[in-house]
């Protein structure tokens, strides 16, 4: 059983149609993940928790792979329209906290509004870890380079 909200000392029960509506909504969105697995909202809510804490602890890989890593948070967005309205206000506190660190640990792309649609594709992390001292002429270490602005002061680059 997938539980609908986060473990706390007071326990939420959801009708049966809600756990059907939140299952209906996360298959339409988000398909399945590794191993053929279905997607469920909690599994949503992990990866993008895990995103975050290795976004706050330096990002490894390229920007292309940030994007793709991404997608958990791009399927919430997805999902989180088709939730039933008690789900949503259940769930959101977890959300925005999540959200809150990944604005935090980011820096916003240059000229671009990242308050509006889809915010968390218009961000850079603060850290990244790069394999060679090696630099575009916008200052971004390989993997980086598809960046269409100069790297901002903010972020900073790990050998």
């Amino acid at each position: 059983m997938d539980p609908i909200a986060p473990e706390s000392a007071d326990e939420v029960f959801l009708t049966a149609e809600e756990y059907e509506a939140v299952h209906a909504a996360v298959r339409t969105v988000a398909g399945s993940r590794g191993a053929g697995q279905p997607q469920t909202l909690n599994s949503l809510f992990e990866q993008w928790d895990e995103l975050v804490h290795e976004v706050e602890e330096g990002y490894g890989w390229s920007a292309p792979e940030l994007s793709n890593d991404l997608g958990c948070r791009t399927a919430l967005a997805h999902v989180w329209r088709l939730l039933p309205p008690r789900v949503r206000a259940i769930r959101q506190p977890e959300l925005d906290e999540i959200d809150r660190r990944f604005h935090a640990t980011t820096v916003g792309w240059p000229g671009r509004d990242d308050q509006e649609g889809q915010w968390w594709l218009r961000r850079v992390p603060r850290h990244l870890e790069a394999e060679t001292s090696q630099r575009s002429t916008h200052g971004w270490p390989m993997g980086w380079d598809v960046m269409a602005f100069p790297k901002p002061e903010a972020v900073e680059i790990a050998d």
